[in-house]
């Protein structure tokens, strides 16, 4: 006779899954709904709900778990001892990649509010497996850099936003779509990309070269194309990299290993090596940094908006356990302590979110004024965003306590993310000292983030006082360079709060300001001041 169950399942909360992570985003929705133009309003709501619904959906989950347990595996030889150089992926991860392509986050330059419509695309996807993230965003950035010749702009960049996605190593030419991947560091350089030694000797044929040399970092090495630094006889310059020549033989490509990764487990990183590799010389020889930059500055937003992607992912799965688990007689969400900690990690998340967006809708402005806030606002928002992420999925995590900590629970995957973007397209002490760079040589970049911020001026004392405490910054410039990462953290802080000033509900702009701007904030997570509407900045971030 079978005696009572010691095994009867209760107080779990439902999978957080059959849901469209768009819609169910709140700030997301209405980032959109700000920046995206009636005529074509519509038509990215039912593309970014389509996205949202793969992307909350078991299936997708399966196939992210799926690639991230399976990373990719370098084939150096074929079984008859030819050299291939090839990585090999878990099919998830083709699936993943095709879905991305297909929705079409390579392709923001020529849609109506392309860059919008994308960026929240990319948001959406860096919550699904964040590893497709790196070849959708390589390929992405690549067309202005490939506009500084419009020969090749013209050959490549329909190739680059095309919805295709075709896997097989073949002549570019034959393809429906391609992808592109980015080698600039070197081992003796890291960030410091003037410092590299990769040689390129000039062909008979006009704009040809040879490259020898080697990269310690190359994204997405499994790409069709690469765009590259070289040193040429006028200085450093970029170069694009086929990995099939037209003829169908393969370019010499040598990856010596993949990257042994923190997190970004599914997506490969490798070490490659020129040896008389043939090369497209991109812009003109010397002029490399200017050449690569616009490709640069758009890896950068999408750090920030892989960030914000994280960011969200980890809350909206804080808010859903806790509303549904109870503990103490009542609903975690319930408890005054626990609200406390979920709102506090929905501002940032909100916050990120606002931001970003607000980036890509002046990519798709494009006039000059815009451009100039660009130049200042995206490295500053680079820094500042990619920082927050890790301690927001870490403190996410505590959230569910032990559960947190366990893989099935999928915050494992978040945390081992999270500090990615801070250390990529150049780490938090290179975009401090980038902003420097522009305060000195382009006032017009601060003059427009200031008119931007200023469009809020006397909406909340708090970020009155803010703006008047970057001022004092910018007014001692002595010495300014150790106190870089103060002053970006405060642009970056008095831009949040502008565009939440604005345009979020009054609960999230008084809460963000008070902690925020206002001074009245722990040095963790969970320290809110009392008299704000904390429940209604919680039920805000819940993914219905």
């Amino acid at each position: 006779m079978a005696g009572p169950s010691t095994h009867t399942v209760t107080n779990q909360p439902p999978p957080l899954a059959g849901y469209d992570v768009f819609t169910a985003d709140r700030a997301l929705v209405e980032a959109v709904d700000r920046h995206t133009g009636p005529d074509v309003l519509e038509e990215v709501r039912t593309e970014l709900s389509a996205l949202g619904r793969a992307a909350g959906s078991a299936q997708l989950e399966e196939w992210a778990v799926q690639a991230d347990e399976n990373p990719p595996r370098l084939r150096s030889h074929d079984r008859y001892g030819h050299r291939i150089d090839e990585v090999e992926f878990h099919p998830a991860w083709h699936r993943l990649l095709g879905k991305g392509v297909s929705a079409g986050l390579t392709g923001a330059w020529t849609r109506p509010a392309g860059h919008v419509r994308r960026a929240a695309g990319f948001l959406v996807w860096a919550q699904v497996e964040a590893g497709t993230c790196c070849p959708l965003s390589m390929t992405h950035a690549a067309v202005p850099a490939l506009r500084a010749d419009p020969e090749l702009a013209a050959e490549w960049e329909p190739r680059l936003t095309s919805t295709v996605y075709d896997r097989e190593l073949r002549p570019a030419g034959q393809k429906p779509g391609a992808l592109f991947g980015m080698g600039m560091t070197e081992k003796q350089g890291g960030s410091d990309v003037r410092a590299g030694t990769t040689q390129a000797r000039p062909l008979a044929e006009a704009g040809t070269y040879l490259l020898t040399g080697h990269k310690w970092f190359c994204s997405a090495p499994m790409s069709d194309a690469f765009l590259v630094l070289a040193q040429a006889p006028e200085g450093l310059t970029c170069f694009l990299v086929p990995r099939v020549l037209p003829d169908g033989g393969r370019n010499v490509f040598l990856l010596q290993r993949l990257k042994d990764k923190l997190g970004n487990r599914s997506n490969a990183s490798a070490e490659v090596e020129f040896d008389g590799t043939w090369a497209r010389r991109v812009g003109e020889e010397g002029l490399g940094v200017r050449t690569i930059i616009g490709m640069v500055s758009a890896t950068r937003l999408d750090c920030a908006l892989g960030s914000a992607g994280l960011m969200r992912q980890a809350v909206a799965r804080a808010v859903h356990h806790c509303t549904y688990r109870e503990a103490f007689g009542g609903k975690l969400v319930d408890k005054p302590l626990m609200r406390n900690v979920l709102a506090d990690l929905a501002l940032e998340s909100e916050a990120a979110t606002a931001l970003a967006l607000r980036l890509a809708a002046a990519y798709d402005d494009g006039g000059e004024q815009e451009r100039a806030f660009l130049r200042l606002a995206v490295p500053a928002a680079k820094y500042w965003i990619t920082k927050r992420c890790a301690p927001v999925t870490v403190e996410a995590a505590e959230c569910l306590g032990g559960n947190g900590y366990v893989e099935e629970s999928g915050m494992p995957r978040l945390v081992r993310e999270s500090p990615l973007n801070s250390v990529w397209e150049g780490a938090g002490n290179v975009q401090a000292l980038d902003v420097l760079r522009a305060l000195r040589r382009e006032p017009g970049a601060l003059d427009a983030c200031l008119t931007e911020i200023g469009r809020a001026h006397g909406a909340d004392h708090r970020l009155d006082r803010a703006v008047k405490d970057l001022f004092t910054e910018l007014a001692d410039l002595d010495g300014v360079e150790a106190r870089a990462r103060r002053l970006v953290e405060r642009l970056a802080l008095v831009l949040q709060g502008s565009l939440l000033v604005r345009h979020a509900p009054p609960e999230v702009a008084d809460a963000f300001c008070a902690s925020r701007l206002g001074g009245d904030h722990g040095a963790s997570f969970g320290t809110l001041p009392s008299g704000l509407d904390l429940q209604a900045v919680v039920d805000r971030a819940r993914p219905v």
